[in-house]
């Protein structure tokens, strides 16, 4: 059977386009759950099962904020199995829109309107193709979720259909700190307990692109890609830049760690034949306020770390490396430009006092116990927990600066140094390799999928092992070992006071996932489109069928 489902799915996302919901605007994402919410009530399965659906609130001292879910239960059979099916609400801003700003909402007079804006000639030739949608969150990925709207509604009309159950879950914050999907964790975790569901899968429906412009395939991808943030804390020697060698600047030493890591890609994560993007910066600076003519005390900075088959103790360890190198690197570089100076200034030449001093964060916290006592400890944590309750919507990452700057006044020793820490969430890496009866489940129903729904499709599906970006994917599932998990707490400065990664609730779901989500182009772009064919007609069908097929 193929669902003929293109024209609700595509009025779906354009009600759901037309609601801003940027992440942490105050009301926005709560006022699309809410939307999601009425309609699942609307149905009249749900009007007989009113508890079977849900306007959920966040965990998260930012702002309040609302997901929506909705489960159905198949009367095919008896089995307790679910599929769950997520997909996130929330969307980046539209300051990028400019006075064009209030139409980022309205696919309908979005096109005209970028016209104006002397649109490329691919943007132009998609408008007048008609094959498209446009507006903020229409590809990433409202769109997706429209899908698993239109699926709750079709099998709460056909529950005999199921020989199980579908859950679909629709969360804010995926694109901040994914408060909405750790929510979500605790509530398949109540349900698994009250309704005795057996997870068996995750369809994720976020979205996809090309990886170029020549690219005309449309993809599935198994797993996803893990995300670390590696980041740098450096002190330096202060000086007057008239005396240039009396001092270390941290900013030198900041500068060399981005050569050595920013695009190299000896820092790529390969497995199942598939390669990360190497990392990248995603901040560097220094401290200093206004203009004088000191150099810096201090500098920090992060960059994304890609993972398919590392640990976080793989990329500590790396990061570690670069830092020791870059340190080593600019010790000499200093020495031998005082040298030359030395030359030209016919003075005599010494070597410079520096020396390499790097630490791990967990390093530095036994550094500086042994150096301290137990009461560092102590302090330091308790240092923490205040600063987070002072300051609950304080950036993660500058937060563990902080922390990591309370930690150095314990620190007798003042010579220049690199504290490497990890600064922001952690986004787990999830392979699949059919290891589990639940991998080897899903990895059939899928393909089966993609046979049946091929003909239907007018450009080849792909089939990929690992999802590209970031998703809440992430969070269903753990394929690093529980000890790995641990060591990277023991190098987040944030652990337990601001951020924890719950294994044991993540574990308490841990199904196989896949990305069967929309397509489209220029994500997080004035241009963002979803290919409408793709995503409102194979896509709910490729899902349909995994959904039936898993719970065969």
């Amino acid at each position: 059977m193929y669902l003929d489902c293109f024209e609700e799915v595509k009025q779906l996302t354009k009600e759901l386009v037309s609601i801003p919901s940027i992440v942490r605007e105050p009301h926005g994402e709560t006022n699309c759950a809410k939307h999601i919410h009425e309609y699942y009530m609307g149905l009249d399965y749900f009007k007989r099962h009113p508890n079977q659906t849900k306007i959920l609130q966040t965990e998260d001292d930012f702002v309040e904020r609302h997901s929506a879910y909705a489960y159905v239960k198949g009367t095919k059979g008896t089995s307790n199995r679910t599929v769950i099916l997520i997909g996130h609400i929330d969307t980046v801003g539209v300051d990028d829109y400019g006075i064009y700003r209030e139409y980022a909402f309205d696919p309908d007079n979005l096109p005209e309107k970028l016209l104006e804006l002397t649109a490329s000639e691919e943007v132009r030739a998609d408008i007048a193709s008609g094959e498209y949608l446009f507006g903020r969150g229409a590809l990433d990925m409202k769109s997706g979720v429209a899908g698993h709207m239109y699926l709750i509604k079709y099998f709460a009309e056909h529950p005999e259909e199921l020989d199980g159950n579908l859950i679909a879950y629709a969360e804010c914050d995926e694109e901040d700190n994914s408060h909405g999907i750790l929510t979500g964790l605790k509530e398949f975790k109540r349900l698994k307990e009250t309704e005795g569901f057996e997870y068996i899968a995750c369809i994720n429906a976020d979205y996809s692109t090309g990886y170029n412009l020549a690219d005309i395939n449309r993809y599935v991808y198994f797993g996803s890609i893990g995300k670390l943030l590696p980041s740098f804390y450096v002190t330096g020697k202060e000086t007057h830049v008239g005396q240039a060698y009396g001092g270390l600047d941290p900013n030198l030493i900041l500068s060399e760690l981005t050569r050595l890591i920013e695009l190299n890609t000896d820092l790529c994560d390969e497995a199942q034949g598939e390669v990360t993007v190497p990392p990248i910066s995603l901040k560097q600076a220094d401290f200093k306020e206004g203009y004088t003519v000191q150099t810096a005390l201090a500098a920090y900075a992060y960059y994304n770390f890609f993972t398919h088959s590392m640990s976080p103790v793989d990329v500590m360890a790396l990061s570690r490396q670069k830092a020791v190198e870059a340190f080593d690197n600019v010790i000499r570089y200093a020495n031998e430009s005082y040298q030359r100076y030395c030359e030209k200034s016919h003075v005599a030449y010494e070597p410079l006092p520096w020396k390499t001093r790097v630490y791990t964060w967990e390093e530095y916290c036994a550094y500086l116990e042994a150096c301290r006592g137990p009461a560092f400890r102590e302090h330091i944590f308790q240092y923490a927990k205040q600063l987070n309750e002072d300051e609950p919507t304080m950036d993660l990452r500058l937060f563990s600066i902080r922390v990591i700057e309370e930690a150095a006044r314990w620190d007798e020793d003042k010579a220049p140094m690199v504290v490497v820490f990890f600064g922001s969430i952690f986004s787990a890496r999830i392979e699949m390799t059919g290891r589990t009866e639940k991998e080897k489940k899903l990895l059939s129903a899928v393909e089966q999928a993609i046979e049946a729904v091929q003909p239907k499709c007018g450009n080849p599906i792909k089939v990929r092992m690992f999802y590209p970006y970031i998703s809440d994917s992430s969070f269903m599932a753990i394929s690093d070992d529980v000890s790995a998990i641990e060591a990277m707490g023991r190098n987040m400065p944030s652990w337990k006071t601001k951020y924890f990664y719950d294994v044991d609730l993540v574990m308490g779901i841990n199904v196989p996932v896949v990305n069967i989500g929309s397509f489209g182009k220029d994500g997080h772009k004035v241009t963002e489109r979803v290919h409408m064919k793709y995503t409102f007609e194979n896509v709910p069908n490729m899902t349909y069928r995994t959904i039936c097929d898993c719970l065969s």
